[in-house]
């Protein structure tokens, strides 16, 4: 697993570097337009290519290239591989432009409709929220066309064990867009908000342009050379076989996502930007050390299930699975105990005011509940993908659609966007039970038993950190007076003692892995002694 490790820190750090662009942004665009109708309307035009990115890019995609690529290269090396990828990003290049070109028509026309409601005296706020949305949905569905085919050339880089270029795909997005706003704010590129937001979608494009480049060009390197190849062989067409369940199981989370959209901006102005917020922080822990985790031992479960060597598949996800709760957990704690000084210090500023942070304070402690279950299902669903089980992911989506409609419409009237939080935390518990209890028939080596006793050392590290963390954030604001400099540094420190006090009773109560862990440190040690 060593090599692997390598591989996860790889990951994981330029994962880190992208979230931290990406809250960075975030941070930008609520100090420009705060908790405004018109930052909800951008960032459910912006949820829309991403949501078909998922359908057809990263998930649906990903989840059957990436076994069959593995399958062309034992048979063929990369001479087939190659072939493969040309025709599965020929095909992906109609099918993207193809959907970009009706959806933008759908939307125009939808526009336009809206504006007539509004020319006969129809001023419905919600009327008003949605057609701003659908105009800068407009602009921005371009942007599928790219992501999708970035998602196709990463996952062939990461089948030939190269994880640098599709860790840095998502920088590049953040930085266009970063640089875009920044410049429409505070250089004088544009006065007012709607010319700001209009950047923001231009700085969007740009970074997929870049998203889809990069990866290119370092597929390039390795050999491949792009071919416009419309040709269906057993390949693709096994591909296609493999992502109609998941195509299926997408689109339900797709209108999973699109409904809470849909629900949030019927709600109030406010309800769609600060979900996206406590998401966002969400997305650290899960997108620096669940998704790393997942990325990299994706394609060995793969090979292993491909091998039909059970007892090496059930090794190595029970590891991904240990390293992903390690981590996890205490940062769900961490986020419940410090969520008032971490929304204040990352977004409190400009048109974000100290009535948004009691807003978004308990949607983002109560998505942290739900956060160690993301990154479970994260997982869980890849161990599926490799054996090349798209249909129980299915079942367990629309199981959780269900689940999540139905619960959002009860709990939004009288609990708000904190209900909506709620309805998803609990969608997602009933899926990572379902998937677990799916996966381990059959398969002893995937039963969750064996991870119960390192679940139980977890929560009670956790659980024992946070009351410390908790009891110093109540003596350090109660002792210094309030200012974001004393947030600062009382985050640095709570958090700093926190991971040491987590680290040191895991490691007094002999986690497995441990010697693992010490084994790295020692070799680390070594190289800089």
């Amino acid at each position: 697993m060593s090599k692997s490790f390598k591989n996860i820190s790889v990951v994981a750090s330029l994962t880190m570097v992208s979230r931290v662009l990406g809250l960075g942004r975030d941070m930008l665009v609520t100090a420009v337009f705060g908790t405004s109708a018109l930052a909800s309307a951008f960032y459910t035009a912006f949820t829309l290519p991403n949501l078909f990115r998922r359908l057809l890019g990263e998930g649906a995609l990903t989840a059957a290239f990436v076994p069959t690529l593995n399958d062309e290269l034992r048979a063929r090396e990369r001479t087939g591989a190659f072939a493969l990828v040309n025709q599965v990003a020929s095909w992906l290049l109609v099918i993207t432009s193809a959907i970009v070109l009706l959806a933008m028509a759908l939307l125009l026309r939808a526009g336009h409709l809206a504006g007539v409601a509004r020319g006969w005296g129809v001023e419905h706020e919600t009327v008003r929220r949605w057609l701003e949305a659908a105009n800068l949905a407009v602009i921005l569905f371009p942007y599928l066309v790219c992501v999708c085919l970035a998602a196709a050339f990463s996952a062939a880089l990461q089948t030939l064990q190269r994880f640098l270029e599709p860790a840095l795909s998502p920088i590049w997005l953040n930085l266009a867009m970063i640089a875009a706003l920044g410049g429409a704010a505070y250089a004088g590129w544009s006065t007012t908000s709607e010319g700001r937001v209009l950047w923001l979608c231009c700085g969007a494009l740009v970074g997929g342009f870049f998203q889809m480049a990069v990866p290119a060009a370092a597929l390039m390197r390795e050999g491949w050379r792009p071919r416009l190849d419309l040709s269906a062989g057993e390949p693709v067409r096994q591909i296609i076989r493999l992502m109609g369940p998941t195509v299926f199981g997408s689109a339900i989370y797709l209108i999973n996502i699109a409904v809470a959209r849909f629900v949030g901006l019927s709600l109030n102005d406010s309800a769609v930007t600060v979900l996206n917020l406590a998401t966002r922080l969400m997305e650290l822990p899960i997108g620096v050390f669940a998704v790393a985790i997942s990325t990299v031992i994706f394609p060995l479960i793969s090979k292993y299930a491909a091998a039909g060597d059970w007892y090496n598949l059930g090794s190595a996800y029970r590891k991904g699975m240990r390293l992903i709760l390690v981590i996890n957990i205490p940062a769900a704690v961490g986020l419940v105990v410090l969520a008032v000084p971490i929304v204040r210090v990352l977004f409190q500023r400009g048109a974000f005011h100290a009535a948004d942070t009691a807003l978004m304070q308990p949607v983002l402690a109560v998505f942290a509940l739900g956060l160690p279950f993301f990154s479970f299902v994260n997982l869980v669903l890849r161990a599926f993908y490799a054996q090349k089980d798209t249909a129980t992911p299915v079942r367990a989506a629309a199981l959780s659609f269900v689940i999540n409609l139905g619960l959002s419409l009860v709990l939004m009237r009288p609990l708000g966007t904190v209900g909506l939080a709620l309805a998803s935390n609990l969608a997602i518990v009933v899926q990572a039970w379902y998937l677990q209890r799916q996966l381990a028939r059959g398969h002893s080596g995937l039963h969750f038993t064996h991870l119960v006793r390192d679940l139980a050392k977890v929560i009670a590290a956790s659980v024992a950190m946070g009351a410390l963390v908790g009891a110093g954030w109540w003596l350090w604001s109660h002792a210094l007076p309030a200012s974001k400099l004393a947030d600062m540094c009382g985050l640095a420190v709570l958090i700093g003692a926190g991971v040491a006090s987590y680290a040191g009773m895991l490691w007094a109560l002999k986690i497995e892995g441990r010697d693992d862990l010490a084994a790295v440190l020692a070799k680390v040690r070594a190289k800089f002694a």
